[in-house]
């Protein structure tokens, strides 16, 4: 597994993730949304970490150099 993410996309999804995944994520009626949402908000945390995403790779985007 090859990184493709840059650092201020790295910083921007973890900022992601410590939002929807804290106390002050978004809250709406419909059950689903709200799963939505924290599955998103595992995702962007785990590519935070591991500088790789999957949306990236498919479409050949690599901002590693940015």
């Amino acid at each position: 597994m090859k990184q493709n993410l840059g650092k201020v996309d790295r910083i921007l999804r973890f900022t992601l993730a410590f939002w929807w995944l804290g106390p002050w994520a978004p809250s709406y009626a419909l059950v689903w949304v709200n799963w939505l949402i924290f599955i998103v908000g595992w995702i962007a945390l785990i590519e935070s970490f591991t500088a790789w995403c999957w949306l990236h790779d498919a479409l050949h985007i690599n901002t590693k150099s940015k």
